[in-house]
C-alpha cells in the first residue's frame, strides 16, 4: 500500500482506528491484557499480509474481529497443550469517569471478563458480537464463518452457562 500525504498507509490508518475497540473485545475474549495485546498483534500480522482484503471489506471491524478471534482461539489451544490457565488477571484501562472514579465500571468490566472466561472462545465471541456490539445473528454467523444455527446454538449455550454461573454466585453470595 502506498503511503498517503501524512506518510501512513490507508491500511494502517484504518487499523489504528479499529484498535481501541479490538483491544476491548480482545481483553474480554483472552482474559488478560497481555494475551489481548498478543491477539491483536497477531491479527495485525495476519491482516497486513493482505491489506487489500481489509480495505475492500464492507465491514472492516468485523473482518479484523474475525482475525483477532482466530488468534485468541489459536493461543487458547496452545495454552491448553502447555499449562493449565489461571483465573483472569486484572485487565483493561484505568477509567476515571463517574462519581466513583470509574470503580463501578471497572468492577463490571472485570466481572464480564471473568464470566466470558468461563465460556468457549466461540461462545464468548457470539455473545460479544450480538449482545455487546449489536450485530444480528446472521451478521455474527457471517463474521464467525459458521452457519446461522451454529451461532444460535453457541449463543444459547453461552447464555445458559452465564445464567447458571450468576445463579450459583447469587446463591453463594458471591459477585454478581
Amino acid at each position: 500500500m502506498a503511503p498517503d500525504a501524512t506518510g501512513e498507509s490507508p491500511f494502517d490508518t484504518l487499523f489504528c482506528g479499529l484498535l481501541p475497540r479490538l483491544y476491548r473485545r480482545a481483553v474480554m475474549l483472552a482474559g488478560t491484557r497481555q494475551a489481548a495485546e498478543d491477539a491483536v498483534h497477531e491479527a495485525y500480522l495476519k491482516l497486513v499480509a493482505r491489506p487489500e482484503k481489509l480495505l475492500g471489506h464492507p465491514e472492516p471491524y468485523a473482518y479484523a474481529f474475525r482475525a483477532m478471534l482466530s488468534a485468541v482461539h489459536d493461543a487458547r489451544r496452545k495454552e491448553t497443550r502447555q499449562v493449565p490457565t489461571d483465573a483472569p488477571d486484572t485487565v483493561g484501562d484505568r477509567g476515571a469517569g463517574g462519581w466513583d472514579g470509574g470503580l463501578e465500571q471497572r468492577h463490571g468490566e472485570l466481572e464480564a471478563v471473568r464470566l466470558l472466561g468461563g465460556l468457549s472462545a466461540r461462545q464468548a465471541a457470539v455473545v460479544i458480537l450480538m449482545d455487546l456490539d449489536g450485530y444480528t445473528l446472521d451478521q455474527a454467523a457471517r463474521i464467525m464463518r459458521v452457519h446461522r444455527g451454529t451461532a444460535a446454538r453457541h449463543r444459547t449455550r453461552a447464555l445458559g452457562a452465564l445464567r447458571a454461573e450468576l445463579t450459583r454466585a447469587d446463591a453463594e453470595g458471591g459477585p454478581s
